[in-house]
């Protein structure tokens, strides 16, 4: 499937748990199907919100391949496959893409914190050896390191099958430099719920979302709404879940969201370690808000 034309709401999808701790798949093709019937326009498996550190090689693929096969080409699959070794991160891209997905998440190396010549050189290797379309993904807070704008332009003009970014610093003005810079159809989404809806005012592309997990339906509805102008189902929307996007990130996710859908019924409140249950306080808060959306 095209991805070159991908715009709205893209899930980054949980992983779910059984009690046991194994993935529980049945609750995952459930998850793909409430996505797919309420109007999300692409998932993205493996990522961080599917705990993917935790996760081994074995499952990330079984993961990719499971997610390929219920989506059955209705909506496109972006699978995450960042690492912090360029040499691993091709393996894992190429193996992404020979599981039949459709574009790959790619994350700044982590922990290493390498220099900008070191990101352009990291990013360009993985292009030029991976027969698939690439989505940057910049995460200080996650990583330690960040792809400058300018750097995010340079990989997008020099390699064609790096396609778009996915924008998770926190900062509207970075927004502001990409969408003035970028080469034409270079797709700008945003990392962060609570500003996609003024990104997409500057021209973005929607949001690869946390909070598209619990209300696939209105997000795409306020993603498409604030892309094509109609600013006031966009503003209405906005205003009314500020509050719960920003509980996701009231402890580090996928924490909140994974809690809220075990709230909603759709996943065991199961984590692997080193995540655990949220806080007493951060919980109720939460719930109280999904009683109060009459999400439960």
């Amino acid at each position: 499937m095209q991805v070159e034309s991908l715009q709205g709401s893209i899930v980054a999808i949980v992983t779910p748990f059984k009690n046991s701790g194994q993935i529980d798949f049945e609750a995952f093709d459930e998850l793909v199907e409430f996505h797919v019937n309420n109007g999300t326009d692409g998932i993205v498996v493996c990522g961080t919100t599917g705990e993917t550190p935790t996760l081994s090689d074995a499952e990330d693929a079984e993961l990719i391949a499971r997610c390929v096969k219920k989506v059955n080409g209705r909506i496109p699959v972006i699978a995450g496959s960042g690492s912090n070794s360029t040499s691993d991160c091709i393996k894992y891209s190429q193996k992404a893409a020979q599981l039949g997905a459709d574009a790959l998440l790619v994350v700044t190396p982590y922990y290493n914190k390498p220099s900008r010549r070191g990101i352009y050189k990291h990013f360009s290797q993985v292009a030029k050896n991976v027969d698939a379309p690439i989505i940057l993904y910049n995460v200080p807070g996650r990583t330690g390191s960040a792809i400058d704008p300018e750097t995010a332009i340079e990989l997008a003009i020099h390699h064609e099958n790096i396609i778009g970014i996915k924008e998770a610093g926190g900062d509207i003005s970075v927004f502001a430099e990409l969408l003035a810079n970028k080469p034409e159809g270079f797709k700008v989404f945003s990392g962060d719920d609570f500003l996609a809806f003024s990104a997409n005012g500057m021209g973005a592309d929607g949001c690869i979302s946390v909070v598209a997990n619990l209300i696939p339906a209105d997000f795409h509805t306020m993603m498409k709404a604030s892309i094509d102008g109609d600013l006031e189902t966009a503003r209405k929307l906005f205003f009314k879940y500020r509050t719960l996007m920003k509980l996701m990130f009231v402890e580090s996710n996928p924490l909140p969201v994974k809690t809220a859908l075990a709230l909603m019924g759709k996943v065991s409140e199961v984590f692997r370690a080193p995540l655990c249950e949220m806080e007493d306080e951060n919980r109720d808060q939460l719930k109280f808000e999904l009683k109060k959306l009459k999400l439960l």
